[in-house]
């Protein structure tokens, strides 16, 4: 049997004043956590049950891993804590072995089209991003074999240089790219968002 696939969002339990603080700033806390939770759940209805890949949560807080916001037949596991390259790393420590992708359940124009060509990509290379517009990523995937890489020592996260900190710390190693998308982090990115 062949090596799995294992696709993991990261989700934040929706609840009203804890999801999207830069978001409701502009649009109101109701509103971003009606976007979350909408967002999230059209997202696990696009990519949950695809053959292609095994797909798990990474929920935080940790206390809500078992919480009912999430469907109950997708295996779940705690986001921990750390900054935000220490709780990606945690999947990449996930059993059986295989290539693992990680993505955020606030990028609306994710796509199995996306999640398929990043885990053919990296049949061929040691890692892979989705780069975003602001100088991040929405996606990245890690191939774990021969042997797991640790991309994220010192990467300033939630600024434009989190990828290219991200790139350094793979540097001589086989990177690819899939298309570049964007999150709704705030008010102007909701209202382009809806603008289509």
């Amino acid at each position: 049997m062949g090596l799995v696939n294992h696709l993991v969002i990261f989700v934040k339990a929706p609840r009203r004043g804890q999801v999207k603080s830069r978001l409701a700033s502009g649009i109101g806390a109701g509103a971003a956590t009606a976007f979350y939770r909408l967002q999230t759940a059209a997202l696990l209805r696009r990519l949950a049950g695809d053959r292609r890949w095994l797909l798990w949560l990474a929920v935080t807080p940790d206390r809500d891993r078992a919480a009912r916001f999430w469907p109950a037949r997708l295996p779940r596991l705690a986001q921990g804590g750390g900054d935000l390259g220490r709780r990606m790393a945690r999947p990449l420590k996930l059993k059986p072995a295989g290539p693992v992708v990680i993505v955020g359940s606030d990028i609306p124009d994710i796509r199995r089209h996306h999640i398929a060509r990043a885990f053919r990509l990296l049949g061929a290379h040691d890692a892979v991003f989705g780069p975003a517009a602001d100088g991040g990523y929405w996606l990245v995937g890690i191939r774990r074999r021969p042997r797991l890489l640790q991309p994220y020592a010192d990467v300033r996260w939630s600024s434009p240089a989190a990828l290219s900190d991200t790139l350094r710390n793979l540097h001589g190693r086989r990177v690819a790219f899939v298309d570049e998308l964007s999150d709704v982090d705030t008010a102007e990115d909701f209202w382009c968002w809806m603008r289509g």
